[in-house]
């Protein structure tokens, strides 16, 4: 049995792997803060956090040459500039709640792309076999 390697998903399948994990993760904070589930909280939460997620990937070489090194900096660079992204949008101050929402977004965001790549190699893997 091989174990699978989510840090060494490649190409189209872990771009949708990661951009799956990033709505995930806006639709649970839109549901639990009340947050209508339409265009205007995806744009403010997918576009910002996925968006320089997508920057810091192809600037990384993610999606060509995936290692894990170009992972964790991608999901920490990208994650942590989508955060700030998003505070200038909604005009807010660099305080102690955007310090909280960034920690979230951090721990959900490793949790969820690692899971969604998981799950991806795993089907990947069936359909080959």
């Amino acid at each position: 049995m091989v174990v699978p390697s989510p840090y060494r998903l490649a190409g189209a399948r872990a771009m949708t792997a990661d951009v799956l994990a990033i709505v995930i993760f806006a639709t649970i904070g839109l549901l639990a803060h009340n947050r209508d589930l339409g265009i205007s909280g995806y744009a403010r939460d997918v576009l910002t956090i996925g968006g320089s997620w997508l920057v810091v990937a192809r600037s990384t070489g993610l999606y060509r040459s995936p290692t894990m090194r170009h992972f964790l900096t991608t999901w920490f660079v990208g994650v942590t500039a989508g955060v700030a992204v998003r505070a200038i949008v909604l005009g807010r101050a660099v305080d102690g709640k955007e310090l909280s929402f960034l920690i979230v977004a951090l721990v959900s965001t490793l949790i969820f792309t690692t899971v969604a790549r998981s799950l991806v190699d795993v089907a990947a893997r069936r359909v080959v076999a």
